[in-house]
C-alpha cells in the first residue's frame, strides 16, 4: 500500500523550521499487517513536543524516522491473530504499546513496559518488525505510530478501541495530550480534592493537567508560564490565577497565592528551571510531579535532606501513569459529560503540507494543539 509520510531524515536540522524544512513529506511502501498488527486509515493527529523534541535532538532517536504520535484512525485491515477488532471501528493510538507480560505490565503499570520502551527506543513495532520502506529503504516508526501519515500500522498492543460518533479531531488528543496531562496529576501524584495546584509550562500537556485538576477538585489552580500571552487562556480553562514564570519572584508570588505553597505541583516545560520552580512551589508535605521529557543531559540539583525533613515527594510522570484502555475511555466520557472541555485545546486545524509551518509555531510557543486533518 502507498502512503504519504512526515520523514525525519536526520536530528539537530535548524529553526526556522519553516525554512529549512526538516520534515518531508514523501510518498512510502507500507508492508500488509503481520501478526498482531493493523493497518489504519488517519482520520486525524497531533502536534506534540515530543515530536519536536526529535526534531532538535532533545529525544534523540535514530532515523531516518516517520514522525508522529498522537491520533486516532480508522481500522481498514487486521493481521493475523487479531480477533477483536474489525474494518472500520475507531481506535485512539497508544505511543507506549504494551506487552502484557513484563513484571511491570503485570503490576498494572502498562506505562513502563519494558519490551515497549526498548522497541520504542529502536523505532520498531512491538514485534520488532518495520513496515515503512522509502525506495526500498525501511523507514523508522516513531513510537509504534507514525501517525502524520495517511495510513500506519501498529500493532494491536498500541490501539485502543473507542466511539466513532464524536468529532476525530477531538480525540485525537485523548491518546498523549489528555493522557499524559490528565494522568500526570490524577493518577501519579493523586490529587486529592480541595487541594492547591499550579501547574508550570502551559503547552498543550500542561493545559489538559489543568483541566484535569479542575474536573479533579482542585481549590485553586495557579497557572504558570514563561509566555504570558498563555494567561488568557489558562483563565478560559478555569485557572484562578496566572504567574510570569520570568519573573523573578514567581515562586515567591505562588507560595504568597498559595498561603505557604500548593499541595501539589505539576510542571510540564521541560526545561530545569521550570522544574526547579515547581519544586519551589510546593509546600511542606506536599508533592511534585513532572511530566516533561527534557535533554538527557540535564540535571537537577537540589537540597537532598529537604526530602526527608520537609517530607517532600519528587515523582515522574509517564504517559500519566496511565492504563490506556481504561482511561482513554473515562477522559473521554468526562468531555462528554462537560468536565474535561479539550476542546478547547485545539488552536489550528492543518494539513500534512503544513507539518514544518506547525512545529516552528510550536517551537515559539504560539500554538497549543494543532490537529493535523486528513481527508
Amino acid at each position: 500500500m502507498q502512503t504519504r509520510i512526515a520523514l525525519l531524515p536526520q536530528m539537530g536540522i535548524p529553526r526556522p523550521y519553516t525554512e529549512t524544512q526538516p520534515i518531508q513529506i514523501v510518498n512510502a511502501e507500507l508492508d500488509p499487517p503481520g501478526p498482531e498488527e493493523v493497518c489504519v486509515r488517519i482520520l486525524a493527529a497531533g502536534v506534540c513536543h515530543s515530536d519536536l523534541s526529535v526534531i532538535n535532538g532533545d529525544r534523540p532517536r535514530p532515523t531516518p524516522i516517520a514522525l508522529g504520535h498522537e491520533g486516532v484512525a480508522e481500522v481498514v485491515r487486521c493481521g493475523e491473530m487479531v480477533s477483536d477488532l474489525s474494518p472500520g471501528d475507531r481506535v485512539a493510538l497508544v505511543f507506549v504499546p504494551s506487552c502484557g507480560h513484563c513484571p511491570l505490565c503485570a503490576e498494572g503499570r502498562p506505562a513502563l513496559c519494558e519490551p515497549g520502551l526498548a522497541v520504542n527506543s529502536q523505532g520498531t513495532l512491538l514485534s520488532g518488525a518495520i513496515r515503512v520502506h522509502v525506495a526500498g529503504q525501511p523507514i523508522l516508526h516513531h513510537l509504534g505510530i507514525s501517525c502524520f501519515a495517511d495510513y500506519a500500522i501498529c500493532h494491536r498492543a498500541s490501539l485502543v478501541k473507542i466511539d466513532a460518533d464524536m468529532d476525530p479531531v477531538l480525540q485525537a488528543v485523548f491518546g498523549c495530550a489528555v493522557l499524559t496531562g490528565c494522568g500526570a496529576v490524577l493518577n501519579t501524584a493523586a490529587l486529592r480534592m480541595g487541594e492547591q495546584v499550579a501547574i508550570v509550562g502551559l503547552g498543550g500537556v500542561g493545559l489538559a493537567a489543568l483541566l484535569g485538576a479542575r474536573a479533579g477538585g482542585a481549590r485553586t489552580v495557579i497557572a504558570v508560564d514563561a509566555n504570558p500571552a498563555k494567561a488568557e487562556i489558562a483563565g478560559q480553562l478555569g485557572a484562578d490565577h496566572f504567574v510570569d514564570a520570568r519573573d523573578p519572584e514567581a515562586t515567591a508570588q505562588i507560595r504568597s497565592l498559595s498561603r505557604g505553597g500548593v499541595e501539589l505541583a505539576a510542571e510540564f516545560a521541560g526545561v530545569m528551571p521550570a522544574l526547579e520552580l515547581a519544586i519551589g512551589a510546593t509546600r511542606r508535605g506536599g508533592r511534585t510531579v513532572t511530566a516533561a521529557l527534557p535533554n538527557p543531559n540535564d540535571r537537577l540539583s537540589l537540597q537532598a535532606a529537604t526530602l526527608v525533613t520537609e517530607e517532600r515527594a519528587l515523582l515522574g510522570s509517564y504517559v500519566g501513569s496511565s492504563v490506556p484502555s481504561r482511561d482513554i475511555p473515562n477522559w473521554l466520557a468526562m468531555f462528554r459529560a462537560g468536565r474535561l472541555p479539550v476542546d478547547r485545546l485545539i488552536s489550528h486545524r492543518i494539513t500534512l503540507s503544513d507539518i514544518n509551518a506547525a512545529m516552528e509555531r510550536l517551537a515559539r510557543g504560539e500554538a497549543v494543539r494543532q490537529i493535523v486533518t486528513f481527508g
